[in-house]
């Protein structure tokens, strides 16, 4: 089980915070409105720039998947895929329509009725393949978003730190200021450095990882497809796609 993106987001913000009140800081100290609004409208807007627009629609849209990623139960699959072929040997492939209406995977269930259909097997894999690749394609590039976007926020909170300083700078006359100017000036590098390695980096990596997995499962699919297309039995659709599960329990079940 994977842990959750919430608790681990607590964790690195909740430690960094920590260890600053550690070290004496406060938590009024690390309260910048100003700051935050320089480092977080201006990545956001260089972010905005350097993508495009299905990008960012992309993005969004993978979200709510940060949660729950929902790539698949490749066991289960794998018992679809066993009945499957056990289907085609005994009935043929147009006993294969029955199945459709259980199927969850849109993906699988394309596949089955494709070869429901008529289509050769290397026609449906060809074709499953290249939805496979797209989809993998316009994810990876999706997850990069949040990467762009953990390049810019240093970046531009030296900026902020910059304008805090020229700030400053117009207070020389009166040096008690000069001090609590300085660490006012620096609250935007650190939010720019805290945001992108503790938020907008890891995300992305997520996202990217969410996406591989996926296309893994749908490559299991594919694999699973072409064998059941070529009128293998039960026991060997589970020995072949049992690699992707990790075990080889479903072979003997089969068996």
């Amino acid at each position: 089980m994977t842990p959750s993106p919430i608790l681990a987001v607590l964790m690195a913000f909740g430690m960094v915070l920590l260890g600053n009140a550690l070290e004496g800081g406060t938590l009024g100290a690390m309260y910048q409105p100003s700051a935050f609004m320089i480092v977080m409208g201006g990545c956001a807007g260089a972010t905005w720039l350097a993508s495009t627009d299905q990008e960012i629609k992309t993005l969004f849209k993978m979200m709510p998947r940060l949660l729950r990623p929902n790539t698949g139960d490749r066991k289960a699959l794998l018992e679809v895929m066993v009945k499957a072929a056990n289907m085609v040997r005994r009935d043929g492939m147009l006993a294969l329509e029955a199945m459709l209406p259980e199927i969850p995977d849109e993906f699988m269930k394309r596949g089955l009725r494709a070869l429901v259909d008529g289509w050769a097997a290397p026609e449906v894999e060809r074709l499953l393949t290249l939805e496979m690749e797209l989809d993998e394609h316009h994810q990876t590039s999706a997850a990069k978003v949040l990467e762009t976007a953990g390049g810019f926020a240093p970046t531009v909170g030296i900026l902020g730190a910059v304008l805090g300083l020229i700030h400053v700078m117009k207070n020389l006359a009166d040096p008690s200021k000069l001090g609590e100017g300085i660490a006012v000036a620096f609250v935007a590098t650190i939010y720019g450095v805290g945001f992108a390695n503790l938020l907008f980096i890891p995300l992305g990596n997520r996202l990217k990882k969410i996406a591989q997995d996926e296309a893994e499962t749908r490559a299991m699919i594919i694999t699973g497809l072409s064998i059941i297309a070529s009128g293998a039995g039960p026991r060997q659709v589970a020995d072949t796609l049992a690699v992707f599960t990790g075990h080889h329990e479903p072979a003997k079940e089969a068996a």
